[in-house]
C-alpha cells in the first residue's frame, strides 16, 4: 500500500497506482461520506492529528504534504497578524504527520515549501526546484526522509516558466493548484524507491 497523506490531486500516488500498487490518499478536502475510487487510487477524508497506525493499512512508503499557509516563507507578513494560534494548528499536522510517517520503519518523505520548519523542527535533508526533474518551473521545496527513502537525482531542465506559482491569478482554486506535486518530481521519486518497496514487499 502507498499512503498519502494531506493529498488531495493523487499527482504523487500515480506512477504507484499505474505500476500495480494500491494507493491511499487522506485529505480532509475529500467527501467525508464515501471513498472516491479511480483505478488503484482510493481517495478518502481524513484528519491525520486523530488517526493512529491501527486506523490505516501497512504502508511500503508514506508521502506526506501538510498545509503550508501559516509556514511558507512567501507568507511571512502577515505572521505577525496570524499571531500563535495559527502557527500552532500548522505544527499540530506536522507532527502528526511526523509522528505517523516515523511510526511504521518504512521510506517516507514529508514535503514543504521553504519556510519556519527548518528552525522549528530541523533542516530539511533536501531542496528541489519543480525543473530539477523536468517540469519547467520553479518553487523553492523542501523535503524531510527518513527510513530509507531514497532522493532521485536531479535531471534539470530551463525553467523557461520562471515562478509562474507567483503570478497566479486569485481565486479559489489558486491554493490547490499551487500545491499540487509536480509530476516530474513524482515520477523520479517512483524511479528511486520503486525497488526498495519491491523488496520489502
Amino acid at each position: 500500500m502507498i499512503l498519502s497523506l494531506f493529498d488531495y490531486t493523487g499527482n504523487m500516488v500515480k506512477p504507484w497506482a499505474d505500476a500495480g500498487h494500491e494507493c491511499l490518499c487522506i485529505d480532509t478536502k475529500h467527501s467525508i461520506r464515501a471513498d472516491r475510487v479511480e483505478g488503484r487510487i482510493t481517495y478518502r477524508w481524513g484528519d491525520v492529528r486523530v488517526m493512529t497506525p491501527t486506523d490505516l493499512p501497512l504502508p511500503s512508503i508514506i508521502f506526506a504534504f501538510p498545509p503550508c499557509t501559516h509556514l511558507a516563507v512567501s507568507g511571512a507578513r502577515d505572521w505577525k497578524r496570524k499571531g500563535l494560534q495559527a502557527l500552532i494548528d500548522a505544527l499540530e499536522l506536522i507532527e502528526a504527520a511526523r509522528r505517523l510517517c516515523e511510526w511504521y520503519g518504512c521510506p517516507w518523505m514529508l514535503e514543504n515549501p521553504v519556510g519556519r520548519l527548518g528552525t522549528l523542527w530541523r533542516r530539511p535533508d533536501y531542496l528541489f526546484n519543480p525543473s530539477d526533474y523536468g517540469d519547467p518551473y520553479t518553487k523553492k521545496t523542501c523535503c524531510w526522509v527518513g527510513g530509507g527513502f531514497a532522493m532521485p537525482p536531479i535531471t534539470p531542465v530551463v525553467p523557461s516558466e520562471g515562478s509562474k506559482m507567483h503570478t497566479l491569478s486569485p481565486g479559489p482554486d489558486r491554493q490547490a493548484v499551487r500545491s499540487a506535486t509536480p509530476e516530474g518530481f513524482a515520477a523520479a521519486v517512483f524511479e528511486s524507491n520503486r525497488h526498495i518497496v519491491e523488496k520489502s514487499g
